[in-house]
């Protein structure tokens, strides 16, 4: 039987024979962030010298690209991006996911946003039938935080502070447990719109577009309805 690791490392070989028909000299791709994005960028070493660069999602996969050799371009000086890769903590038969346990939210969004497609890369253990048992990361600014946590508890949420951990944008994390999500993209506006909310870690208005599972008996590839 494969291992979690073993499962991961599918996964992103899958997404790496998934793009290299797309690459070429002019080619930038996004990357995200998690253990699963580390193997793909890992594994993307070995395509350096076919693509450009990429962006990432983190200060943390940057750095990992850049010690592979690879070039990190800023967003603001892309037009385009074939491809957005990254990993799920939830992902469901719509593509809707759960983002965020890493705390790279807001900016995986951000870059995702630019990709003609989100390539997802995960094990099968991340496909549920109905989001919410991974509890949902909300970066808030922090003089926002008390404010932000009634909202949610009032929402039926159970909100709690990530302890010791600050983000790239230099803001805080909620962990909300308790949520049983049913209208993902209704949640994800109407969390978006809170006073003092960067971003909720409901990947739902824009999942997405395909998700390369690993399974015990190979990758299963599913495709936004």
């Amino acid at each position: 039987m494969l291992t979690q690791q073993q499962l991961k490392q599918q996964s992103a070989d899958a997404a790496l024979a998934f793009i290299e028909p797309l690459l070429g000299p002019d080619v930038v791709i996004g990357v995200g962030t998690g253990s699963t994005a580390d193997l793909f960028i890992d594994g993307l070493a070995r395509l350096r010298g076919r693509l450009r660069g990429a962006v990432a999602s983190s200060e943390r996969s940057a750095a990992r690209l850049a010690g592979h050799g690879l070039d990190v371009l800023d967003l603001n000086d892309v037009q385009a991006m074939p491809v957005y890769i990254d990993g799920a903590d939830e992902i469901d038969a719509r593509l809707h996911m759960i983002k965020g346990g890493g705390g790279a939210l807001t900016r995986e969004k951000i870059v995702a946003s630019v990709a003609d497609r989100y390539i997802c890369i995960a094990d099968e253990s991340k496909l549920v039938e109905r989001l919410g048992a991974f509890p949902l990361p909300i970066e808030v600014i922090p003089m926002a935080r008390e404010a932000v946590a009634r909202a949610v508890v009032a929402l039926g949420g159970q909100p709690r502070l990530r302890d010791g951990f600050v983000t790239d944008n230099g803001n805080i994390i909620l962990d909300v447990a308790g949520l049983h999500i049913d209208d993902a993209p209704g949640l994800e506006a109407r969390l978006n719109n809170l006073p003092g909310v960067v971003t909720c870690g409901l990947f739902a208005q824009s999942g997405a577009h395909v998700a390369l599972l690993a399974t015990q008996q190979g990758i299963r590839e599913l495709h936004r309805p």
